[in-house]
């Protein structure tokens, strides 16, 4: 997991409750980590899976890394796999796929 800029924001990403599996059901989970796009955003408990993006750390205030999201779709559409229907590879289901060389 990328590295979190305060600890605030680490316990938060973090967070382990005894009462849910899932941090989407969890009313104290609050910041969402998407490993593959490098992205952190503020849950909101409606029932789905929904986030708000966010690019500043609600507690200290520190600039966080910029999303990589367009550059993961990018690189897809690069290799001809459509995320929509195609089967996505296992490397860019997480992170693993930006420490990859770029391919021509």
């Amino acid at each position: 997991m990328s590295n979190h800029c305060c600890e605030a924001m680490n316990s938060r990403v973090n967070l382990s409750c005894d009462q849910h599996d899932d941090a989407f059901a969890c009313p104290d989970a609050l910041i969402r980590f998407i490993a593959n796009f490098q992205e952190y955003g503020l849950i909101i408990h409606d029932g789905g899976t929904s986030s708000i993006t966010i690019g500043f750390c609600p507690w200290c205030g520190q600039r966080l890394p910029e999303s990589q999201r367009d550059r993961w779709f990018d690189e897809l559409e690069r290799r001809g796999i459509d995320p929509w229907e195609d089967e996505v590879p296992a490397e860019f289901q997480d992170d693993r796929w930006l420490a990859a060389p770029p391919r021509g």
